[in-house]
């Protein structure tokens, strides 16, 4: 069974943290650890941050969307969804300590947070037309919500 969640909002600074709250008190009905939920808002943060720094180049005149999903109350399913700049090699973009954008004194760890804190790490994208990033979380949690 599913439970799914979609939300759009401007590409602004500012609502990277709004991002960050929504998705955390959705994942928050399968009761995840702490250590769980920090973690799922923490790469949601640096997905939402990439999008708007690298995706949009920090204009606030475009649109973020995330989807998430809890999959037989134990999987948590997030993707970041912006249509901007797209990554032109992925491969590189993975790399720790990678940034397209050292002027701004990026640490280029978002991917490896992302691969580190979650089950599964998907990225897709295409030059001039955007990139998804989607991460799975197996959750700890035996609390039944979808009946």
């Amino acid at each position: 069974m599913k439970n799914e969640m979609e939300l759009t909002f401007s590409s602004m600074s500012q609502n990277e943290a709004f991002a960050r709250a929504t998705v955390g008190a959705f994942v928050s009905q399968l009761d995840p650890t702490m250590d769980e939920l920090t973690e799922i808002q923490t790469v949601v943060s640096e997905a939402v941050t990439n999008a708007i720094i690298h995706g949009y180049n920090s204009s606030p005149d475009h649109f973020i969307t995330i989807t998430c999903c809890l999959i037989d109350n134990v999987t948590f399913e997030v993707a970041i969804i912006d249509e901007g700049l797209g990554i032109e090699d992925i491969h590189q973009a993975q790399e720790p300590l990678y940034t397209s954008k050292p002027h701004l004194e990026r640490s280029g760890m978002g991917f490896t947070i992302m691969e580190s804190f979650m089950d599964g790490l998907d990225v897709q994208s295409t030059i001039n037309e955007g990139t998804t990033v989607t991460m799975r979380k197996q959750l700890t949690t035996t609390k039944s919500v979808c009946h």
